[in-house]
């Protein structure tokens, strides 16, 4: 299952949601040129950027046709635990605990063989509207 696109910086980024449920979001992106660094690596702030989605996906899941539910990052940390040039990247974010307004979050990275290439976590805080698991008309 692959979730539409739902932005244009995912378009632009090129990443893919391959699963999403409540507490939990999957992302797949295939490593293209543009992904990476001058030294032919992939870039850290595309690892960034996936540990920042997963776990933003992770903390919205609506189960609501039609409707949806949005938050904002406050916080974001990422380690890189190893490096990349090519293959297809597994992003796995996972929702930890939260309260009303606030919840917090854990990703993780791997690369083709299974080897951990990032972690982070995240703390954000949902938009209006969206606290309730209904969430907002999309």
């Amino acid at each position: 299952m692959t979730i539409p696109v739902d932005s244009g910086f995912q378009a632009l980024i090129g990443y893919s949601i391959v699963e999403w449920s409540e507490g939990l979001a999957v992302a797949e992106l295939a490593i293209g040129p543009q992904h990476l660094n001058r030294s032919g690596v992939l870039h850290g702030g595309v690892l960034t950027t996936l540990i920042d989605t997963v776990c933003g996906y992770a903390g919205c899941y609506c189960p609501v046709p039609g409707r949806v539910r949005r938050a904002v990052t406050l916080s974001l940390t990422t380690n890189f635990t190893g490096q990349v040039g090519e293959g297809v990247l597994k992003a796995i974010g996972r929702k930890q605990t939260g309260g009303r307004r606030i919840f917090y979050c854990s990703g993780e990275i791997f690369d083709g063989n299974g080897a951990l290439v990032a972690v982070g976590q995240g703390t954000f805080r949902y938009r209006s509207g969206s606290e309730s698991e209904t969430g907002v008309p999309r």
